[in-house]
């Protein structure tokens, strides 16, 4: 007697079952691409007792008719391929035909359907995968489909399950998913009688990306298309700013040809693209939509469609990630737009005369002399902040391969005009490129003025941002200054960084360090780069060997591997302007120039924001100043 016997319909479908209906979400999520499929422009979603007592969801989509509803309870019936050449270029969300049989052998299922063109209706009943009643029925146009007492025949299954709240979290993200993917629909969901989502229909991209996050702050748009022999590729959406940015990567909703999935390369590609304005533990967040030839994606590779498999897909990451970068590089241009104003600085402006004491112009730069450099400032007297008119704004001229601010050595030379003397009227006030700086906060924060704004500059994060530009544009270049050292240093490497430096000294040197073997783990540091010079040589030497102490990676296209980029950001942070440093009116003027012409100034490179705005209504909301 034979042992292999074929699965009756009623347990295939519960195996099914099995793969396609977790939990409640996984129902909704099955009919709601149903009723896309069918063309609804509206979807209400009624949900009771988490999901497992009751899920009612209703459209007004194209609807079937008797036979229809009676055909689709069988196991591999669909409406959505016809022949084997749409499988390679599937462009509908469901197709397999599995959905409806195998939730309905695992609950109480209500079909009420009705096409355009009938007067009534059908009626289905089905208990466990049994037929009970099928009859005609008045209703609207569309499709109302019940499932009531989910599990109750597996109470094993039901009693996985957990908790009301965890099962109606994930009820609402597929239906905050499917809201993202079609802007143009409208969905509602109560829950127990009460509404807990809705989106109305006809929205934009954007403001349905508010609705869902319920953000009302700055976005970030992403609109680009490319087209070439290997197909064409599109990305839209919106990000939210990195600093606003949760820890939770759940926030970032990625959808390929309107189908909501959770694709790790995708959401690294997004990651790679904010590489330098994400803190540490940040997640990126928002809505990305890409839309690819269906040929080019496989949509089968997941019992719940929720993982796609791409064709090309280092060609997919390479876009993804040139276009968020590129978004965050015309976040900049926005940025610089409503921080500084486009026309040339005004003149300084003048006030009523303030008390000035002599003392008061100690420090203050004299015509003709070179601007302070951002080196720590030794003296600890008080500085009298924005009495100085602005320097001029004209282009610095600078040797080739110089940063600001340079080391004691090489001061950055600016042109000052012969009114920069002490100011003779003490009412004078500093304005730069329609900011009037205010002052300085706690040694730390430039505080300035426009047009109804209070804006605050982070000074650190600021000179730390344009410092990592600078000597990433060096390292590419492979000119990054060197400073010679008076008296070489000798140091002593452990046997691991002796064989880092052995096996990459090309890049050490590359980063601007100079040393040359002077005896087993002894080595001679002769030079290092000119804008850490007043950095512990051979601190920086260890860090550096520590930090390309693993195998070289192959990171594709990359321009500068994920280590050297942080050795990078660790010096521009180590050469940067610290927290208590007092800056002098004229240094403030000359970091809001350096800011200006920056091409990246919003994030330092371990993504702290730089710049925060607070409109006058925000500062009269802290002193009940509503109205006046």
């Amino acid at each position: 007697m034979s042992r292999i016997r074929i699965l009756s319909e009623q347990l295939a479908n519960q195996i099914a079952a099995g793969e396609v209906v977790e939990r409640p979400a996984s129902v909704v999520k099955e009919l709601l691409e149903n009723s896309l499929d069918a063309g609804a422009t509206r979807i209400d979603i009624h949900v009771e007792g988490s999901g497992s007592g009751l899920l009612r969801i209703a459209d007004n989509g194209e609807g079937m008719d008797g036979d229809d509803v009676l055909l689709c309870l069988e196991r591999h019936a669909t409406s959505k391929l016809r022949d084997e050449g749409q499988l390679v270029a599937i462009a509908t969300l469901g197709f397999r035909g599995e959905a409806i049989p195998s939730i309905a052998s695992v609950s109480w299922l209500t079909i009420l359907s009705r096409p355009r063109e009938h007067d009534l209706g059908t009626r289905a009943e089905i208990r466990y995968g049994s037929l009970q009643a099928v009859h005609q029925d008045g209703c609207a146009r569309g499709t109302v489909i019940e499932v009531r007492h989910l599990f109750g025949n597996m109470p094993v299954r039901k009693k996985f399950l957990k908790s009301a709240r965890t099962e109606m979290h994930h009820i609402e993200e597929v239906v905050k998913n499917q809201a993202l993917a079609h802007p143009d629909i409208g969905f509602s969901l109560q829950v127990d009688g009460k509404e807990v989502l809705s989106y109305h229909p006809d929205a934009d991209l954007e403001q349905r990306i508010r609705a869902v996050f319920r953000y009302p702050g700055r976005l970030l748009p992403l609109q680009s298309m490319t087209a070439d022999e290997r197909g064409e590729m599109e990305l839209t959406g919106y990000l939210l700013l990195p600093e606003v940015a949760a820890a939770a990567t759940a926030r970032l909703r990625l959808l390929v040809n309107n189908r909501p999935v959770q694709d790790t390369m995708l959401r690294h590609a997004v990651h790679e693209g904010l590489q330098g304005f994400l803190m540490k533990g940040y997640q990126p967040a928002g809505a990305l939509l890409l839309s690819i030839a269906p040929d080019q994606v496989d949509v089968n590779v997941h019992p719940s469609k929720r993982e796609v498999r791409f064709r090309k897909s280092e060609v997919v990451h390479r876009f993804v990630v040139d276009q968020v970068a590129a978004a965050m590089g015309a976040y900049q241009q926005t940025l610089r737009a409503s921080l500084f104003a486009s026309s040339p600085p005004q003149p300084p402006t003048e006030r009523e005369p303030a008390p000035w004491s002599p003392s008061q112009s100690e420090g203050l730069p004299q015509p003709q002399l070179a601007v302070p450099s951002f080196a720590p400032l030794a003296t600890a007297e008080p500085v009298v902040h924005c009495q100085v008119p602005l320097p001029s704004t004209k282009p610095v001229s600078r040797p080739s391969g110089a940063f600001f601010p340079e080391p004691a050595y090489q001061a950055a030379a600016v042109e000052t005009p012969a009114s920069l003397s002490p100011p003779v009227s003490q009412g004078t006030t500093a304005n730069y490129a329609g900011l009037t700086l205010i002052g300085q906060l706690f040694s730390l924060y430039l505080l300035c003025e426009k047009d109804g704004e209070f804006i605050v500059i982070d000074q650190h994060a600021a000179h730390e941002r344009l410092l990592f530009g600078q000597l990433r544009q060096g390292y590419l270049a492979a000119k990054v200054p060197r400073q010679a050292l008076l008296f070489p240093l000798t140091v002593e490497l452990t046997p691991t960084q002796a064989e880092t430096f052995d096996r990459r000294t090309a890049e050490v040197a590359a980063l601007g360090l100079e040393a040359d073997f002077f005896g087993d783990t002894t080595y001679v540091v002769k030079s290092v780069p000119a804008l850490v010079s007043h950095v512990d040589p051979g601190a920086l030497l260890r860090e550096t060997l520590d930090a390309l102490r693993g195998p070289v990676q192959a990171e594709g296209l990359r321009p500068v591997p994920q280590a050297v980029d942080d050795l990078l950001a660790s010096m521009a942070c180590k050469a940067a302007i610290k927290a208590g440093n007092r800056l002098q009116p004229v240094e403030m003027l000359k970091l809001l120039q350096q800011m200006q012409a920056g091409e990246v100034f919003s994030h330092c490179p371990h993504g702290r924001p730089v710049v925060k705005s607070f409109s006058t209504q925000e500062v009269e909301k802290w002193f009940h100043r509503h109205g006046g």
